[in-house]
């Protein structure tokens, strides 16, 4: 009997080895309350397309998002999505993965995103749109980033700045050859293959 791989094309075959092969298991996104469903989905869009295969969201104060197939392109299907409700239990959860946490900030010891090495394994926490990264969580969590800006206004919808912050994230890996080099090991990619090809 033909397992659901086999009834694949080839060529569906090969775009999912092809994309499963550039995945970049050590970049991660962390969306802490992030209110608006629309950006949650753009910002999962711009995952997928940087390889970044799972987002983590700690919600503590808003609600769960509500995505439709629709408004996230079913970038869903291709982006994991984990859920969080505490900050110390999630930054441990991450620590223990080997993630280094940076939040996105304007205090005098943030740094320019192009300061950042995005080569090491990191998650970056994109804060509410109106209130930032939640008080908590900025006192567990020391390092900022910040994303240089020149205009009359001072701030970036968060899903452009999740846009930006995975552009240089990805220019500097790129540099480094590791979407040549799979981040997974080759059990972990025929299990992902059987599970791609059942979306």
């Amino acid at each position: 009997m033909k397992n659901i791989w086999d009834t694949l094309t080839p060529q569906r075959q090969q775009k999912i080895k092809k994309v499963l092969s550039t995945r970049q298991k050590t970049l991660s996104l962390v969306l802490n309350n992030i209110h608006d469903p629309h950006n949650v989905s753009a910002i999962l869009r711009s995952c997928d397309a940087f390889g970044v295969p799972e987002v983590h969201l700690l919600y503590t104060q808003e609600a769960f998002p509500v995505l439709g197939r629709k408004s996230s392109a079913s970038a869903k299907k291709w982006v994991k999505t984990v859920r969080h409700t505490n900050p110390s239990s999630m930054i441990t959860f991450l620590s223990k993965q080997g993630f280094k946490l940076i939040r996105t900030g304007f205090s005098k010891q943030a740094k320019k995103i192009i300061d950042i090495d995005f080569t090491q394994p990191v998650a970056v926490i994109l804060g509410n749109e109106h209130r930032g990264v939640e008080e908590d969580l900025c006192a567990l969590v020391s390092e900022e980033l910040y994303i240089p800006m020149y205009g009359m206004v001072q701030s970036f919808n968060v899903s452009v700045a999740a846009a930006i912050i995975l552009y240089e994230a990805w220019r500097q890996r790129y540099l480094q050859g590791m979407y040549d080099m799979p981040s997974y090991s080759a059990e972990e990619l025929k299990r992902l293959e059987l599970e791609w090809a059942n979306k």
